[in-house]
């Protein structure tokens, strides 16, 4: 966490006052978020969430080619690695959906720079979720930006 500098962005209000006590549920797009020219370690995103709320629900959606390293990386801090055959995009918008279904989340929190997943949000907005997307430049999404109630930019090894 050192070395990565985490900038949470609200439209009105101070973030971390008002979701604090609110129950998260994260989904992480590994191959495009998890990528070493990034310097994004799972900690990092964690830490950034805890300071913001309880993460109740953690996965990282990966392909099948995804290092066994990463693979225990992402179970030792305590997150659900899910594997996929194939592309992640359809997997990653059937586990938000579950997550807006629950009761118990009350933030979905979306790990990616893709706007592909801009409907899961508009949906999770629609059923009262709050949303908040946790990306990296270059190449992440301004209308996914624009469209959650909070961003977390998180600057790996290349932005300071």
């Amino acid at each position: 966490m050192k070395e990565t500098l985490i900038k949470v962005l609200r439209r009105e209000k101070e973030p971390h006052e008002e979701i604090k006590s609110k129950s998260i549920g994260l989904i992480i797009d590994g191959p495009n978020i998890l990528r070493k020219e990034f310097g994004i370690k799972l900690e990092d995103i964690v830490e950034a969430l805890e300071r913001l709320g309880r993460i109740r629900v953690a996965k990282v959606v990966l392909n099948q080619y995804a290092p066994q390293g990463l693979i225990e990386a992402i179970v030792n801090q305590g997150l659900e690695p899910v594997i996929v055959a194939g592309d992640t995009d359809v997997r990653i918008a059937i586990e938000a959906m579950e997550l807006i279904y629950n009761s118990d989340v009350e933030v979905i929190a979306l790990a990616t720079r893709d706007a592909d997943f801009l409907p899961i949000i508009q949906e999770a907005k629609r059923k009262g979720k709050e949303t908040m997307v946790i990306g990296t430049e270059p190449g992440f999404s301004v209308a996914l930006q624009n469209a959650a109630d909070y961003v977390i930019k998180m600057a790996g090894k290349t932005e300071k």
